[in-house]
């Protein structure tokens, strides 16, 4: 079976990092696939695909025209193609174009409207059901995404800091997250709770993970690394090995179609503190495997953490076993079955 392969950037985000993973495991089952991004110079995918070039433009005003005019590429490319991978919204701007092609078009984000066009698709995966109610008239197939159980062995990227006297800071808890900092993440949010945190549970440490890759909100981002209640760290290239590390992992988002940062969290048995918006309800089992709290509330989120801490192992054995849902494994098996001609 070939499969084409559409992704509307060069550098991997959650959408990209989730396909690459149904890709490997098509690709031990005999598909063979090709993969396409606006550039050419640094293709996302370095794992053995075949990459070509095709351009669906972004995200700002009149980015619509690039797409349009890859229409003559992308029809000629999908001629020798069983399967055209649409790998998000952005890249349904080419199913008027594909319309004698067997076409899956998988939409990640929760939109506010469904284009006259996305109903040329012949599938419609969505991330989570959150994302598909908001998909008026589409026979949308929820899939979730798909998480590796057992990742890498990851070392600790924290330093262990010493105290003025010499002698080791006291042990306590570290509370994660891991992610884009931007303001729909909600990373100020736990900023905000560290206090309380540190106060509580002396020897906390809070921990942020990552970037602002696409420099969405610089004030925000500078906000973040400004204070000296967390510590940051840049992104690291095996996160959910680092995971392992963690006490607990927090994802204040204000909005969220799925929240893979949580399945991985919890597929090596560290329990997660969430918000309850999009999709992140349909990952955590408020009080069995995590808890969920209102967006946009930094007590409650310091709460839901302590909460977390003093049932940390049944909650971490039940986050594990809960995670095996999302395995890519069974991820493939269900895709596979959906996209197949």
């Amino acid at each position: 079976m070939r499969l084409l392969a559409v992704h509307p950037v060069d550098h991997p985000g959650g959408a990209e990092v989730g396909f690459l993973r149904l890709a490997l495991r098509l690709r031990d089952r005999g598909w063979d696939i090709t993969m396409t991004t606006p550039g050419e110079d640094e293709p996302l995918f370095t794992a053995g695909f075949r990459h070509l070039k095709l351009d669906v433009g972004g995200l700002g005003a009149g980015e619509g025209a690039r797409a349009v005019a890859s229409w003559p590429r992308a029809l000629l490319l999908a001629r020798d193609a069983d399967v055209v991978y649409l790998n998000s919204t952005v890249c349904g701007r080419l199913l008027p174009a594909l319309r004698h092609a067997f076409t899956v078009l998988h939409v990640h984000d929760i939109v506010d409207r469904v284009p006259r066009h996305w109903h040329h698709a012949n599938v419609v995966l969505a991330d989570s059901a959150a994302v598909a109610e908001r998909l008026t008239g589409l026979d949308a197939r929820v899939v979730h995404c798909p998480v590796e159980l057992d990742p890498p062995a990851a070392d600790v990227p924290w330093a262990v800091h010493p105290t003025g006297s010499g002698a080791a800071t006291p042990a306590g808890p570290i509370i994660g997250f891991v992610g884009r900092i931007e303001p729909r993440k909600g990373v100020i949010d736990l900023v905000h709770a560290a206090p309380v945190l540190r106060k509580a549970l002396p020897g906390a440490r809070i921990i942020v993970i990552g970037d602002d890759p696409y420099a969405t909100n610089p004030r925000y981002l500078a906000e973040v690394r400004g204070s000296t209640d967390v510590e940051h760290l840049p992104w690291v290239a095996n996160a959910p090995g680092i995971m392992r590390h963690l006490d607990v992992l927090v994802a204040p988002s204000h909005q969220e179609p799925f929240g893979t940062v949580l399945s991985e969290a919890m597929a090596v048995g560290t329990p997660v503190v969430a918000t309850r918006v999009g999709g992140l309800a349909e990952v955590v089992d408020d009080g069995v495997n995590g808890v969920l709290v209102a967006p946009g509330d930094p007590p409650a989120l310091a709460d839901a953490v302590l909460r977390v801490l003093s049932d940390r192992i049944a909650m971490g054995t039940a986050a594990r076993a809960s995670a095996q849902r999302f395995g890519a494994d069974a991820y493939a098996d269900r895709v596979e079955a959906l996209i197949t001609p």
